[in-house]
């Protein structure tokens, strides 16, 4: 099961241009705004969960920010990524591996991760999931398509997400809640889809 998701995600960046994904955003605002709210250093450890071919990388590289990883199942999404940042490419982390299985060495500052989490959709993945992030991740910010947003992404099923869902989920696990919002995106085909971003910070730091 996971090599044919790894194998789904090799196929569409193979084959699809960033202009023919839903996905595609010239400049990611609304994970740029929870980022500036954090004040973190620029020597803060971030990572991006499922940041593939995302630009999140690239703000975050303008702004300085010296200790960045991108971690995404598929090799093809990073080799973009690589190719349209180039020698500044050499300067972020690049970690091809699917979440569940990735063992982080390090606490992260921040934690973000944009529509990678919904594709979860078994409670033993989504717990697995919870639990990672609550060992490594100091502050997290997820987005996720929302109640009013799709049943699907990329032809595969997906688990949508309203504020206080998303709020049970992760407060269990040790985080707070700073903010959740809702955010509309707009596809570069024109049609929108409705995201639930929240941010939570880690209570029992150790």
């Amino acid at each position: 099961m996971q090599n044919a998701f790894k194998q789904h995600w090799e196929n569409i960046y193979t084959t699809k241009t960033p202009e023919q994904v839903s996905w595609t955003q010239e400049m990611p605002e609304t994970s740029i705004a929870f980022l500036e709210a954090l004040q973190l250093p620029k020597d803060a450890s971030i990572l991006d969960v499922g940041g593939g071919d995302s630009k999140f990388a690239d703000y975050l590289l303008k702004k300085g920010f010296t200790n960045i990883s991108v971690l995404d199942i598929s090799e093809k999404s990073i080799e973009r990524a690589k190719n349209r940042l180039g020698n500044e490419a050499n300067k972020i982390h690049w970690i091809n591996s699917n979440i569940l299985d990735f063992q982080p060495s390090i606490k992260y500052d921040l934690w973000h991760d944009r529509a990678a989490f919904h594709f979860l959709t078994e409670k033993k993945e989504i717990d697995a999931y919870v639990q990672l992030a609550s060992k490594f991740a100091k502050n997290l910010v997820i987005g996720t398509f929302s109640v009013d947003g799709p049943f699907k992404c990329s032809g595969l099923e997906i688990t949508q997400y309203d504020e206080n869902k998303m709020k049970d989920l992760f407060q269990t696990a040790g985080f707070q809640n700073t903010e959740c919002k809702r955010v509309v995106h707009t596809t570069p085909f024109g049609s929108t889809q409705n995201f639930v971003f929240c941010g939570f910070v880690k209570r029992d730091l150790e």
